[in-house]
């Protein structure tokens, strides 16, 4: 089993408040959910209106499988040009 958790920190210049906050992470979260074979959700920074961090996590028996599928959610993310992406950060996560 090969799981890769990708972290998303993004900027969200536009929003001055949670509501438009979460009216541009709706159609994000919601996307990937629907087009691709990971999990998400917000992660950090809830509070905060105009920063924002979610979380990945693609679960495969190939780790190429897994990397390709990240890729692909990430690029879902970049496609967005109401959203900054300040940083992303990948890790694999090893079995016991």
């Amino acid at each position: 089993m090969h799981v890769l958790a990708l972290k998303i920190e993004l900027r969200l210049t536009a929003c001055r408040s949670l509501k438009d906050k979460r009216a541009v992470l709706r159609p994000i979260i919601d996307g990937i959910r629907n087009r691709f074979t990971v999990a998400v959700a917000e992660t950090d920074r809830q509070d905060e209106w105009q920063r924002a961090t979610i979380g990945l996590a693609a679960i495969s028996n190939s780790p190429g499988h897994a990397s390709e599928m990240i890729d692909e959610a990430e690029r879902f993310v970049w496609s967005f040009p109401e959203v900054e992406v300040l940083e992303t950060w990948q890790r694999w996560l090893e079995e016991d």
